[in-house]
């Protein structure tokens, strides 16, 4: 059977990533262009400065995946890039190289979902067997996804406002750190304890759903008032507390997911699930509810190209193909969309 290359290319925020990715599996290079340091001095994404950037950098980053790899172009069976969802200037900025590159070479060109990405990264140095339940938290997205098969989304549960990344980031200004301040959280919580008790909203309600906009609200107000009343704040202790109330309420709806799905599978997914609390609880769950649990290794949590790559060779397996000429971009983009 022949092999299929994948040049994946991932710009649907403030990361320029391009992957050579084989069979969906073997990862040949996968860059990745940060720009942490130029958005932290605003405290967060300028979107604006994120599609210059990535204009500056993507062919260059085209480049080395290509020389990483070994691989020239004419090996290359397919072009597939992020369509959506994510900044618009940004996504932009990937579906334009993607499609020069397509029509210049005759390659198909694939669109393919973000998430579905993030979902596939798990596939890479394991196998996803279905069905299979997917808790996905990143910056922009909390969703509970139940893949029924390849390409076969079905979303149970999600945020009704703030995504739990955006909350990590939102409480990790009131603790004076740096963007992007999920991890920082995460590594302070480390050395404090629960003494603050925070609100878990939606943690007893019927459905799978979350919501974190009261949580964080929670947290701004307890830093105000104290700070008016001129208490002391132990920051690591308000880290924790934050951090055990987050993964109690996306633990307590996975729980109550598995228990009434029938899937094979856990898949963690996401920017967020390189948190150590969360992955730590996560397994817990593998061995509380025998359900096997699927955790991509921390290179493919964040956005690369990879998961790209990854979830692209079953977009070419099936043939879903766009057209080079008039692909576009789209900020928002429905997960239960892709189908094979």
């Amino acid at each position: 059977m022949k092999d299929i290359n994948i040049l994946a290319i991932e710009t649907s925020c403030d990361e320029t990533s391009v992957a050579v990715v084989r069979n969906g599996k073997e990862v040949l290079s996968n860059i990745v262009s940060s720009q942490i340091d130029t958005h932290k001095q605003f405290g967060g994404v300028v979107p604006e400065i994120a599609s210059r950037q990535h204009i500056e950098v993507i062919i260059q980053i085209v480049e080395e995946a290509l020389e990483e790899a070994e691989v020239i172009l004419d090996e290359i069976d397919a072009i597939c890039v992020t369509q959506g969802p994510g900044l618009i200037g940004s996504l932009l900025v990937g579906v334009n190289v993607a499609k020069t590159l397509s029509y210049t070479l005759d390659k198909p060109l694939i669109g393919a979902h973000h998430i579905a990405g993030h979902i596939y990264a798990s596939n890479i140095d394991n196998n996803i067997s279905y069905p299979s339940l997917a808790l996905v938290v990143s910056g922009g997205h909390t969703e509970l996804v139940y893949l029924k098969d390849v390409l076969d989304f079905e979303i149970i549960g999600s945020t009704h406002d703030d995504a739990v990344g955006e909350a990590y980031d939102k409480v990790a200004r009131q603790l004076n750190l740096e963007y992007p301040g999920g991890p920082k959280v995460d590594k302070l919580a480390k050395f404090g304890e629960d003494k603050y008790k925070f609100p878990r909203a939606m943690i007893d309600s019927d459905d799978y759903n979350f919501s974190f906009s009261g949580m964080k609200s929670a947290v701004i107000n307890f830093v105000h008032n104290a700070k008016q009343r001129g208490d002391k704040i132990v920051f690591a202790d308000l880290a924790c507390s934050f951090q055990t109330a987050v993964v109690d309420v996306l633990i307590t709806k996975t729980r109550k997911a598995i228990e009434n799905f029938d899937v094979k599978q856990l898949i963690l997914a996401g920017g967020v699930a390189g948190n150590s609390e969360l992955r730590l609880q996560v397994l817990k769950l593998e061995k509380e509810l025998g359900v096997e649990v699927l955790i991509p290794k921390m290179s493919y949590c964040s956005d690369n190209a990879a998961m790209i790559g990854a979830v692209g060779y079953y977009y070419y397996k099936y043939k879903l193909f766009a057209d080079p000429l008039t692909l576009n971009a789209r900020s928002t983009l429905d997960l239960e969309e892709v189908r094979k």
